[in-house]
């Protein structure tokens, strides 16, 4: 029988496609490369193709690049794997809805706010997911770590407090700061933060994993 699952299967399922984790790193930074530079040469990228120029400002112009490049990001994943990993496809579905509001009405603030609804939808998934008694972070993380049960539900809480962290910041800063800090903010500042919470999370990893590199 033809397999037709779309959608990344459940980390404990044999059958689900494995992709390396730098490759999975890059498609999600990605996006936010593209947003980065399209909003700081959004002149230069205008005069070299001048039919975007009717899209708006640099910011505007960015906007479709990102929803461009997020949906490559995804027919990627789908290629590599015959699936679409769920947080992505999340996360993507919320760049297209309010990128199409941000281009249609010619407001920033939907794109501002992109960010905060994406981490705060987050924090509810992965909170309300424990409360159901499912650790959902295992989606994302199941290629890097492989956790007891306990680890993956700590895990789980920490990261969806952290998320929390990341809506507050993101409206703190798209609110008071201006738009050229909050896109530095949102590509320089954003991955840091979270390559250092990251980081701060391995003592639990290393106490809860099952697998035997990261066990002394």
């Amino acid at each position: 029988m033809t397999d037709k699952t779309v959608l990344e299967r459940e980390p404990s399922d044999p059958n689900r496609q494995e992709i390396n984790p730098l490759l999975k790193l890059a498609l999600e930074l990605g996006p936010l490369l593209v947003f980065f530079f399209a909003n700081s040469r959004g002149e230069w990228i205008v005069g070299k193709f001048p039919a975007l120029a009717s899209l708006g400002g640099p910011l505007f112009v960015a906007t479709a690049l990102f929803m461009v490049a997020t949906a490559i990001a995804l027919l990627a994943s789908w290629i590599l794997t015959r699936t679409i990993p769920i947080m992505p496809l999340v996360s993507g579905a919320v760049v297209f809805v309010f990128g199409a509001l941000t281009l249609f009405l010619q407001d920033e603030t939907f794109i501002k706010m992109k960010p905060t609804i994406v981490n705060s939808l987050f924090a509810a998934v992965l909170l309300g997911g424990l409360l159901f008694g499912k650790s959902l972070l295992g989606y994302v993380f199941d290629s890097a770590f492989k956790l007891d049960e306990e680890g993956w539900r700590k895990l789980t809480l920490r990261w969806g407090l952290f998320f929390i962290f990341l809506a507050i910041a993101n409206e703190v800063v798209w609110r008071m700061f201006s738009t050229n800090a909050w896109v530095a903010f949102k590509v320089w500042g954003i991955m840091p933060i979270t390559v250092l919470f990251t980081m701060s999370q391995m003592p639990l990893i290393m106490r809860h994993s099952t697998d035997d590199k990261f066990k002394s």
